[in-house]
């Protein structure tokens, strides 16, 4: 199907609802639940982590549950709706303050986080799972995949920006009541863009569903198998786990570093929006720069860049910590490497179900794109219990002055440990990751030979 530009809009729009649900979370979920409710570090760092050890059986389950879903709107939009409306009613709940104490208030949000976490699944899966049963050519793909990504950083951008100080006027100062009813306005954001996705969006699977097509279905065995067998899937996944390990991290420690050891709450805006303009503007640049560099030297760039940008950003800390120039560079820096990385990994992801498709001889779309889910709730979760697990061994005590080690672990957990899992990121990528070149090139002609037969 030759896709036109208002269904590739219709399509990439979808993202900015998901994506400012999923920001919201990431940026300050960890801070609204010390600061705000109360909780220990500790013990959220942990709750974080735990709920993912849910998720590494749940996320590979739903993208099971969506290649075998077969209905007249398609495998997938059902799902993407009913994910959608599931999960904004918990967002909701998780910003909400209950007249709970104690053992109950923990529990109350325990709960809330790991049903955050599960929603969300059911509707992200299948929301990238469609992306490669919207057109069956490459070129038109790699460019549609750039569209959904821009949305999505640009949710991450107005998040950074804005929601602080919407919080503060939302609240007349109460934060807790200024993030509930910022989780509201974002819920229905999330609902109505989402609705556009649904509504204007068709794929493959639905022309299969009117044409009585049937469709294998995929048993659990042969689900195991495609996870098992499909070695450039194991690459994907340590990419994209590094990937998100460096900005759910850096992204989760930044609102503490610039409120405790800067002394400046204000200027984490300054660095979010330097920082998400800079995404905003790879993702516009990975396309040109992909004609002209290799696969490598592109995800090269990508990973170096945001290890320099955090390294300085701590070094400028100690001598200039309030300059604004700086921390803008900084920004700039560690996202413009993010944002090269979010295009190749969209673009990896797909690659790596065709590559599947030749290598095993089915597509299995959403079993492969679950991984990206579960990878990137994964890396949340470590992200959050390296940040509360971290802040309590340094000695952090929320809402009071800090002690020097502890303002010190701060750019530990912001600097030297991002960098680290960045360059890991590129050494995974250049050991292992072969569909480039003339290799793919032969394999996208295998794939048109096996459906022209």
């Amino acid at each position: 199907m030759k896709l036109s530009n208002s269904r590739k809009l219709a399509f990439g729009i979808g993202a900015l609802g998901k994506d400012l649900c999923y920001a919201i979370i990431s940026y300050f979920l960890m801070i609204y639940f010390t600061d705000t409710v109360g909780l220990t570090p500790f013990f959220v760092g942990n709750l974080f982590l735990v709920a993912r050890v849910w998720d590494a059986f749940n996320d590979p389950m739903m993208g099971f549950l969506v290649d075998n879903t077969r209905t007249k709107w398609g495998k997938f939009r059902p799902w993407i709706l009913v994910g959608t409306l599931l999960n904004a009613a918990i967002l909701i709940l998780l910003f909400r303050s209950p007249a709970l104490e104690g053992t109950a208030l923990y529990a109350y949000y325990s709960v809330m986080y790991i049903l955050w976490g599960m929603t969300y699944t059911i509707m992200d899966i299948p929301y990238w799972s469609m992306l490669p049963s919207l057109s069956s050519t490459k070129e038109e793909r790699d460019s549609m995949s750039v569209i959904p990504r821009i949305f999505a950083s640009t949710a991450w951008l107005l998040m950074g920006a804005f929601a602080l100080k919407l919080v503060d006027k939302l609240g007349n100062g109460d934060s807790a009541k200024g993030y509930a009813s910022l989780a509201v306005l974002i819920a229905v954001i999330f609902i109505l863009t989402i609705l556009i996705t649904v509504i204007f969006v068709k794929d493959r699977s639905c022309e299969e569903a009117v044409s009585g097509q049937k469709a294998e279905r995929t048993t659990i065995k042969a689900a195991l198998h495609v996870i098992a067998a499909n070695d450039q899937l194991k690459v994907y996944i340590g990419v994209v786990l590094a990937y998100n390990m460096v900005v759910q991290l850096a992204g989760g420690i930044a609102i503490y570093y610039f409120k405790y050891v800067v002394g400046a709450e204000g200027l984490y805006a300054v660095f979010t929006t330097a920082a998400s303009f800079a995404e905003i503007g790879a993702l516009f640049a990975f396309p040109v720069l992909s004609r002209f560099l290799s696969k490598k030297q592109v995800f090269a760039i990508a990973s170096f860049s945001p290890a320099i940008g955090l390294v300085a950003l701590v070094v400028a800390g100690f001598a200039l910590p309030t300059n604004i120039p700086i921390i803008v560079i900084c920004g700039v820096l560690f996202k413009f490497g993010s944002g090269l990385t979010l295009g190749a990994t969209t673009v990896m992801l797909a690659d790596v179900i065709d590559y599947g498709e030749v290598k095993l001889g089915t597509r299995n779309e959403s079993i492969i794109a679950s991984f990206q889910t579960l990878l990137v709730k994964t890396a949340s979760a470590v992200a959050g219990w390296l940040i509360g697990v971290g802040l309590t061994i340094v000695g952090y005590v929320a809402n009071a002055e800090q002690t020097a080690s502890t303002l010190m672990g701060m750019r530990i957990l912001i600097g030297v440990v991002p960098s680290v899992i960045t360059i890991l990121a590129f050494v995974i990528y250049a050991k292992g990751y072969k569909l480039e070149g003339e290799y793919l090139e032969n394999m996208m002609k295998q794939l048109k030979e096996k459906k022209e037969n």
